[in-house]
């Protein structure tokens, strides 16, 4: 472990080997810290804390500060950081309340600068948050979800794995997986054919998300026809069951599509 001069760290915080922990960094003893993690300089880690191994957290980061909800009681709760992710100048993870009890953020995932993640979010694994990025209490981010700068995501919102959501878009309703959504207000853009690609879809996988996705939003049918439309023309596949289990289980409802909007 190497700590720098001028630093702040209580007894009770757990360590773990090779970490290296930069002045004016103040860890609270309520935490929990893996191997070979970087902590910047002026880093507050506060009660709650459980961060994983390799993680890189720079300059002016706030984890696990008690929730910025006026229904918090001072519970026990945590604000979990999984392994290899990078959290960049000024992010603030809020930790949990006692409605789930944890904000969790998972693997390999990368929050730039001044992103803000309120009480109780769930963010998936390999997702990228860009900069300015601000999540209400409790949204869900599905694995592989990429947010454009200066997005602002509604408390309880959930966004599908493999979505890529266009800068400074205000989302309000559900983001099905596998899914660009853009505009003002924010709507379904077509597949993220390039992130899907990235990841090795096959040509076939994707021309079948594409017909799930030409039913639910091109056909002129309301989400219940369209689901039973899907379960009944398209064979069964981790990828259309996914679609249709995120959409069944919406409850602020899926953002709309081009040809809704324009209507």
């Amino acid at each position: 472990m190497s700590i720098q001069p001028l630093y702040s760290l209580h007894p009770d915080a757990k360590i773990g080997k090779q970490v290296e922990i930069g002045p004016f960094t103040a860890i609270y003893g309520d935490v929990e810290i893996g191997d070979n993690t970087l902590i910047g300089n002026n880093v507050t880690i506060m009660d709650g804390a459980r961060i994983g191994k390799n993680c890189r957290i720079f300059p002016g980061a706030v984890i696990s500060a008690i929730p910025q909800d006026l229904k918090f009681q001072g519970e026990i709760t945590t604000a979990e950081i999984g392994d290899n992710t990078t959290i960049r100048e000024y992010v603030t993870v809020n930790r949990g309340t006692k409605s789930k009890g944890k904000t969790v953020v998972g693997t390999d995932c990368l929050l730039q600068s001044y992103v803000h993640i309120a009480h109780d979010c769930n963010v998936g694994n390999h997702c990228i948050l860009s900069g300015y990025v601000g999540l209400g209490g409790e949204v869900i981010i599905e694995d592989w979800a990429i947010l454009g700068g200066g997005s602002l995501v509604h408390q309880f919102v959930r966004i599908g794995s493999h979505v890529m959501i266009q800068g400074g878009c205000k989302v309000v309703k559900d983001v099905p997986p596998y899914v660009m959504a853009g505009r003002d207000p924010v709507v379904y853009a077509g597949l993220n054919l390039v992130g899907l690609r990235r990841r090795n879809f096959s040509s076939e996988k994707i021309q079948e998300i594409q017909e799930i996705f030409r039913t639910l939003y091109q056909k002129g049918l309301n989400n219940s026809d369209a689901l039973r439309a899907i379960e009944a023309g398209i064979p069964e596949s981790e990828e259309r069951d996914h679609i249709v289990a995120f959409v069944r289980a919406s409850e602020r409802g899926i953002i709309k599509g081009l040809l809704d909007e324009e209507d």
